[in-house]
């Protein structure tokens, strides 16, 4: 099943309708779905598809050339190999002069491991031989650093040759009906709190299941995909998983500020700075401060991947029952009970998501969103905004509040959202208030919603309505 990459597959699409030479690099963390929108992009096109192995160069050149004569030889029952990788090249540019070939690099980062050349290789085929042809050349990796480096990056052979680069993102929240079309705006929010958008995490939980079942047999079982996950996924992309492990859970046990994580884990701030750089390249972990303070004194580290998240929070402590086999049996106390609390951060990022790409007439359009903490003069307590939107001069404001709870939300939620911002302080011409709400809203709370321009209410349903 495709879903959710339409515009993708436009920007390949109207590439691929130039008839020129095209170079087009598609980069992503592990499991965002890269290889299947190059696969569905692909179909009914004549395509020299070749994905790169962590093996030596001459078994990837091996099947490089399999790739290339099974393109345009599919007839041969024995298929040589080139002598090199150039060789191979200049094949695929005399194929390509007169004839539409797109030519996949998948992982190309392996290629590049096994064959240190091959980015200049390849920097030469183009400036002399790939220009004059036909060819659709696509570059995907999954190593961020080394696309970003090695292949965007001024200081690398193949800089400047690029004609588009797709950066492939996890799905936003919204995608999650079209995965799940029959759950309740309940089920879609809690199923995105627990898998974010990665497409491969998607794949695992089934639309015939609720959403708790569907956590019980893909996640909380011993044998379960999802349950190995987050531990295989840090093996394959990082040395020290140990230590990672740990930066980690130090993090999901709320240890969020730098000097909080170093002290857990037993390193300095300095080294521990190099292991979380990596996990925010990953995906994994984010960094935030205060939306409108400069201070980097406020900045913490938040837990971004959301699977991450609910594996951490619920796996370790309930690792006995998971793996006797006795989980469903304490579910409804030991995980179904804590969930309302557990989903207020996604909450509020479905939130964020919804004024950026789905909120009708808003009224301005968002330059920075984040949140916002800090001190409260008047009583003297922390304060904390949950929502924190701007406008490109800075002279508008939003300020949100997110409440995913059964109770009714009640008109002090209004007063207290209001209460923080003056806390936050600032110039601002309009200030706006929007309320979000698992919940339903309280008559006063409607009232004064009704009576103020300024105050929007937003349940649930409306987040994922259409």
């Amino acid at each position: 099943m495709f879903i959710g990459r339409d515009n993708e597959i436009g920007i390949l699409n109207q590439h691929y309708a130039s008839e020129d030479f095209e170079f087009i690099t598609i980069y992503g963390r592990r499991r965002v779905g890269k290889t299947t929108l190059i696969a569905e992009f692909c179909k009914g096109k004549k395509t020299v598809l070749f994905p790169a192995l962590e093996t030596s160069a001459g078994n990837n050149l091996a099947s490089l050339s399999s790739a290339i004569f099974t393109c345009t030889n599919p007839e041969m029952e024995t298929r040589p190999y080139f002598d090199s990788f150039q060789q191979a090249f200049d094949y695929i540019a005399e194929h390509a002069k007169n004839e539409r070939i797109v030519f996949v690099i998948d992982e190309f980062p392996y290629l590049a491991e096994s064959e240190r050349s091959v980015s200049s290789i390849l920097q030469h085929t183009i400036d002399h031989k790939f220009k004059k042809t036909k060819l659709m050349l696509i570059l995907c990796g999954s190593s961020m650093s080394f696309m970003e480096k090695q292949v965007l990056d001024y200081k690398s052979p193949l800089y400047g040759r690029r004609t588009a680069q797709i950066k492939l993102l996890p799905f936003r929240y919204s995608v999650i009906g079209q995965w799940f079309p029959s759950y309740t705006p309940e089920q879609k929010a809690l199923a995105f709190a627990v898998l974010g958008g990665i497409p491969m995490y998607l794949e695992k939980f089934s639309a015939k299941k609720n959403v708790y079942q569907n956590i019980l047999d893909s996640i909380m079982h011993a044998n379960a995909v999802l349950f190995e996950e987050p531990s295989n996924l840090l093996k394959q992309e990082l040395r020290e998983p140990q230590t990672y492990n740990a930066i980690i859970t130090a993090i999901a046990n709320g240890k969020t500020k730098l000097s909080e994580i170093s002290s857990s884990v037993g390193l300095e701030t300095g080294s521990v700075t190099k292991y979380i750089d990596n996990l925010i390249s990953l995906g994994i972990v984010k960094k935030e401060r205060p939306l409108l303070s400069e201070s980097n004194k406020k900045t913490i580290y938040l837990i971004a991947d959301q699977l991450f998240r609910f594996w951490y929070r619920f796996v370790p402590q309930n690792m006995a029952a998971i793996l006797s086999g006795n989980i469903s049996k304490i579910f409804d106390a030991a995980i179904k009970a804590h969930l309302p609390e557990y989903m207020g951060f996604a909450f509020e990022e479905i939130c964020k998501e919804f004024l950026l790409t789905r909120a009708q007439n808003l009224p301005f359009v968002i330059s920075q969103i984040g949140q916002w903490w800090g001190g409260n003069p008047a009583t003297k307590k922390k304060a904390q905004i949950d929502i924190v939107a701007l406008s490109p001069d800075k002279t508008e404001i939003i300020f949100g509040s997110c409440k995913y709870r059964n109770e009714t939300t009640a008109l002090g939620v209004l007063s207290e959202l209001k209460e923080y911002a003056a806390a936050l302080g600032g110039n601002f011409k309009k200030t706006y208030y929007y309320i979000f709400s698992k919940g339903a809203f309280s008559s006063a709370l409607k009232d004064a919603a009704k009576s103020d321009p300024l105050v929007r209410l937003v349940s649930l349903e409306e987040i994922y309505a259409g």
